[in-house]
């Protein structure tokens, strides 16, 4: 890709125009894929192409839809607006902070957000310096990355400078305080096609407001930003395209040329940018809505203790039971596509698990999906869950048998981590996600054959393979006991309590070698 705005819109019209050939996008991060779908999908936004009606979205599906008017749109752009070093309206950033640069900035690192840190630069944040410099296209990547994953937390920028409160252009000191990006703590879920255009197609829908503003620069004229001399106050969104291009980060990169004569990224600086006021029903057209512990709903979120693989079924219950948005969409399909087509279509599930403000791990997941098979994927998907769930249970129970027949006298401080040397799910549930996969898989193709019940056999095939590997993983923990009497005995009990669990009438029917009627 190029980094003149000519050569951004032929490397975007070129996309395009060749959606239906490619199949997907080849990106670093799930969310790199994420945004870059997301600005893509802005594009359709602001270029008008997109369904007016929950009608027409299903006409789009079924008839394949070009997409050529985006290109024709993009043809017509001017070339300034998409020039990612234009020196007063770079794609994507705030030429405000020009003065600021080479006394703030850092090293490109700070821009990939895997990378970055917390941000600031201080202690063991000095790397950020000494980063390598990012290839333009590399960096236009990290660039709609942060502007949709950005967490919270403080700016490089050291925030006001004396002079901020009398009005000069200068940003102020609340430029240091930075929100999270939109997609920030929540799962997002993405209707994955055959081809790039399917998944576009799939994704869009009825938009909110006009097509335009796409927001292309902080200091595109017409466009009033917020300003940094106050708190930031959430705005709605001006329309679909202003929702899905919003600049969360305020950003400015500084381009050099390598030894081979490309043009790189070598310094960047990172402040706060603006804030969204989104409505749930209008603005979170993917989210599932599930239950904290503490009895709020809010959409389904990445967590460090809990495999996303483990909340599949929710994604198919919201096909069967929401009334709008994507999942309403979906459901439609019924309509429209012949039972044998099986699952044409996946849903891939991405999330950034965060520690504090620090980026931890990129969470996904992709699960097949066919508009006449949501009730078996359902049930596969539930009871696959509930039956890993409970294997973990009992692997957590023999570890405490062992651990207290080794240790009988150890203080009730000492368990956690004598516990850790005999349990066994940290390698189960790694282990258990590829078996989980499968078990979809299975019922797919089960479904073409036997559209009564593609689901029980996979299932107990499913909880034979995960009773047997978690016994092995229980058995390679328990290896590491002392060599002596005790050990021994203290083995026994704990497989044997891990057998007479899987043999429990607790336990779930298809462990037990039976199909669940539920």
């Amino acid at each position: 890709m190029g980094t003149d705005g000519s050569s951004v819109t032929h490397s975007l019209r070129t996309l395009f125009r060749d959606a239906e050939k490619l199949s997907d996008l080849d990106c670093a991060t799930p969310g790199e894929a994420v945004a870059l779908i997301e600005h893509l999908l802005a594009i359709c936004f602001a270029s008008g192409n997109c369904p007016s009606s929950p009608e027409e979205w299903l006409s789009w599906i079924t008839e394949k839809r070009d997409l050529a008017p985006v290109v024709d749109w993009l043809t017509d752009q001017p070339a300034d607006v998409w020039d990612l070093f234009h020196p007063d309206t770079p794609f994507g950033q705030n030429a405000l902070l020009a003065e600021r640069l080479q006394e703030e900035g850092t090293g490109p690192a700070q821009l990939v957000i895997e990378r970055a840190g917390d941000y600031s630069q201080h202690l063991d944040h000095h790397h950020l310096e000494r980063g390598e410099p990012l290839p333009a296209a590399e960096a236009f990547r990290a660039l709609l990355t942060q502007h949709v994953y950005a967490p919270y937390g403080r700016g490089r920028l050291s925030g006001g400078k004396k002079g901020d409160e009398k009005g000069d252009k200068e940003p102020g000191k609340w430029i240091t305080y930075m929100a999270s990006g939109r997609l920030l703590g929540r799962i997002r879920v993405i209707a994955v096609g055959r081809s790039l255009g399917e998944t576009l197609r799939l994704n869009l829908y009825p938009p909110e407001g006009p097509g335009e503003p796409l927001n292309t620069s902080w200091t595109t004229a017409g466009v009033e930003r917020r300003s940094f001399k106050e708190k930031a106050k959430p705005r709605a969104p001006r329309s679909s395209a202003d929702l899905h291009s919003a600049l969360y980060r305020s950003i400015l990169m500084q381009p050099s040329c390598d030894g081979q004569g490309q043009i790189v990224v070598h310094r960047v600086l990172i402040g706060a940018g603006e804030e969204l006021d989104l409505d749930p029903e209008r603005h979170l057209q993917d989210a599932v809505f599930a239950q904290t512990l503490g009895g709020q709903s809010k959409p389904l979120w990445p967590s460090p203790t809990r495999a996303l693989w483990l909340e599949a079924h929710a994604l198919y219950s919201a096909v069967d039971n929401v009334t709008h948005g994507l999942y309403a969409r979906l459901y439609s399909l019924r309509t429209a596509m012949a039972r044998h087509e099986g699952a044409p279509f996946r849903l891939r599930a991405v999330g950034l698990i965060t520690k504090q403000s620090l980026p931890a791990d990129w969470l996904q997941g992709s699960y097949p999906f066919g508009p006449f098979m949501v009730a078996h994927l359902h049930r596969a998907s539930y009871r696959g869950s509930v039956i890993a769930e409970y294997v973990a249970r009992m692997l957590k129970s023999a570890a405490v048998v062992a651990f207290e027949n080794v240790y009988p006298a150890a203080r009730a401080a000492d368990e956690p981590g004598g516990l850790e040397r005999c349990d066994a799910r940290e390698e189960f549930w790694p282990a258990a996600a590829p078996s989980f996969e499968l078990l979809l898989d299975r019922v797919v193709e089960e479904h073409a054959i036997d559209d009564d019940d593609p689901v029980s056999e996979p299932l107990l095939d499913y909880a034979e393979t995960l009773r047997t590997m978690a016994r092995a993983h229980l058995v390679r923990r328990l290896d590491s006991l002392p060599p002596n009497n005790r050990s021994y005995q203290a083995r026994a009990r704990a497989e044997e309590c891990f057998d007479r669990g899987m043999r429990s009438a607790k336990a779930p029917a298809e462990l037990r070698g039976e199909i669940a009627h539920d």
